[in-house]
């Protein structure tokens, strides 16, 4: 039977004076509310449902939905099969069966996900069961389609750490070298009234006046001239990116482009430019999906040849490009707060269309918008992490968290087509970055295993035979991937560095303590047998 909405939920003890009812309320909730709800999270429903699991057959339990999640419990089954997911991962809501349906559990709730899951729910056929659900669900799921915010606006949740600064356009672009008598920066997209899909500080050729960047912009789709993303410190060879010129159907031409790509290859001091063509049509043939086409662009550069990378708009394949070859080429992007810095910069500030590309609270799962080029790049970092497991200073978790959150809509992160759409929409400060909860607890974001090299220049093997599946993203709903523990040395080594931790803060309290005046005393004395800190650390006894 349907039961009503609710009360928003709250966890914490039934107070002595509440009403009976509340405390039959309470005692029907029990079995979730061991789920800690997030703050400015409300519960909405709660409902008795079935569950289709893949791999435990059908499961009876209690399903509840809140304004950010939906949460799955069994309850007849000795160990608890549980569901927690935001429902920005929706995809898509379709009813299953109808009324006159035969067979068992035929008539319920089929819902598809971003993440690789398809869940489905089985509800009684009497009454009209999952009306109320599918509403619910399809409302909040979708709040965009239904004049209502995303989550990210409603969360109350506070970090000691303002994510939101993580990424400063000007502190990133004068630990490049930058500016310099070869590079400038222009404010001539202050009101994004060159380009509304650019950043507003961006760097171009220092002979290069506003003028004739207003000039090439009439040549360039959606006004994206090229602009520098990388300045190589030592051959002072640069990636700029950009958007594809407009030639049209009959090839024209336009002189003040062609000048202008000709003033950033004088600003390198050579005499070629290498144009990297990321279309799809050339993309299928040049670059097998993607890590080829890194692996050129950071050969290039590293070799002292400038480039451009541009795809149709500049925000799908040369986003994929221009951050992967620099995370080949700069060890500082390599590392934990580097790499949030990068997909800042190259993702979010440049403007991949995120809001586009996901479908963030929109019901339209069939727009042709939609595409996974994103997740498409995360993929391929993880690939590297794989090949040089010691180059990177974050791990695995970090990257699944990262994907899990482009979808959730719990941050205002990945929210959005551009900057300009970001800043008109206050998510700076209406809405978390994620970056806050992620450097809130850097310590589970850290590969043991990291071992700086600030000039190594990495170069990935693209063929097919060594790339790997990413099993623990793309297949971690099945539970026998979820009950893989880490890889023992893994463990081992961070257990070592832990006992490490703990002999470096001993030895600190002892080198404090023989510097109080009592131990002066002691220390000044002629007693032969006088102890030194590193004498003192000979007697602690280590369990390797």
């Amino acid at each position: 039977m349907a039961s009503a909405p609710i009360a928003p939920y709250n966890s914490s003890p039934m107070r002595n004076s509440s009403s009976q009812n509340a405390s039959r309320e309470s005692l029907k909730m029990e079995p979730m509310a061991d789920v800690a709800l997030l703050p400015g999270e409300e519960r909405v429903i709660d409902k008795e449902i079935i569950y289709m699991c893949p791999f435990n057959g059908a499961l009876k339990g209690k399903v509840f939905i809140s304004n950010y999640r939906l949460c799955f419990k069994s309850t007849e089954t000795e160990t608890p099969v549980t569901l927690n997911m935001p429902l920005g991962v929706i995809s898509r809501v379709e009813k299953m069966g109808g009324a006159t349906s035969r067979g068992e559990n035929s008539y319920g709730l089929d819902i598809t996900c971003k993440d690789m899951r398809n869940l489905r729910f089985a509800l009684k056929q009497e009454g009209h069961s999952r009306r109320d659900i599918f509403e619910i669900l399809f409302k909040y799921a979708f709040p965009l389609s239904h004049g209502m915010q995303l989550f990210a606006f409603l969360s109350q949740e506070k970090y000691e750490e303002n994510g939101w600064n993580i990424y400063e356009p000007m502190e990133e672009y004068r630990r490049q070298g930058l500016p310099n008598s070869e590079w400038r920066i222009t404010f001539i997209n202050k009101n994004y009234e060159l380009c509304d899909t650019y950043p507003t500080i961006l760097v171009v050729p220092y002979k290069a006046l506003d003028e004739d960047l207003r000039k090439v912009s009439t040549f360039r789709s959606r006004c994206r001239i090229p602009v520098l993303s990388w300045f190589h410190k030592k051959n002072h060879a640069v990636i700029t990116r950009c958007s594809q010129p407009l030639v049209g159907m009959s090839g024209k031409r336009n002189k003040d482009d062609e000048r202008y790509l000709d003033v950033i290859r004088e600003a390198n001091g050579t005499t070629k430019l290498t144009i990297y063509d990321a279309r799809p049509n050339v993309n299928a043939v040049a670059n097998k999906l993607v890590l080829s086409g890194a692996i050129q662009v950071a050969d290039k550069v590293s070799s002292g040849n400038s480039v451009v990378v541009h795809c149709s708009d500049g925000w799908d394949r040369t986003a994929q490009l221009t951050s992967l070859s620099m995370l080949m080429l700069d060890s500082y992007y390599r590392t934990l707060r580097g790499f949030q810095v990068l997909l800042e910069k190259e993702w979010i500030s440049f403007g991949h269309k995120f809001a586009s590309r996901i479908g963030h609270g929109d019901k339209n799962h069939a727009d042709q918008d939609r595409s996974p080029i994103f997740l498409q790049f995360i993929d391929c970092v993880w690939q590297m992490t794989k090949q040089f497991p010691t180059a990177f200073e974050f791990n695995e978790r970090l990257l699944v968290v990262i994907l899990d959150h482009l979808f959730s809509c719990r941050f205002g992160t990945f929210l959005y087509n551009c900057e300009s759409a970001r800043e008109s929409n206050n998510v700076r400060t209406k809405t978390v970055s994620l970056w806050s909860l992620i450097n809130s607890d850097t310590s589970s974001y850290i590969n043991p295993f990291y071992t700086p090299e600030s000039s190594r220049v990495l170069y990935p093997v693209a063929s097919m035979r060594h790339l790997e599946l990413w099993v623990t993203y793309y297949i971690r709903w099945n539970p026998r991937i979820q009950h893989q523990q880490q890889s023992p040395v893994e463990q081992r080594y961070k257990e070592l560095l832990a006992l490490r931790d703990q002999y470096l803060k001993k030895l600190e309290e002892l080198q404090l303590s023989d510097s109080t005046p009592s131990s002066t005393h002691l220390t000044n004395s002629s007693t032969p047998n006088a102890a030194t800190p590193n004498q003192h650390i000979t007697h602690l006894q280590t369990p390797f």
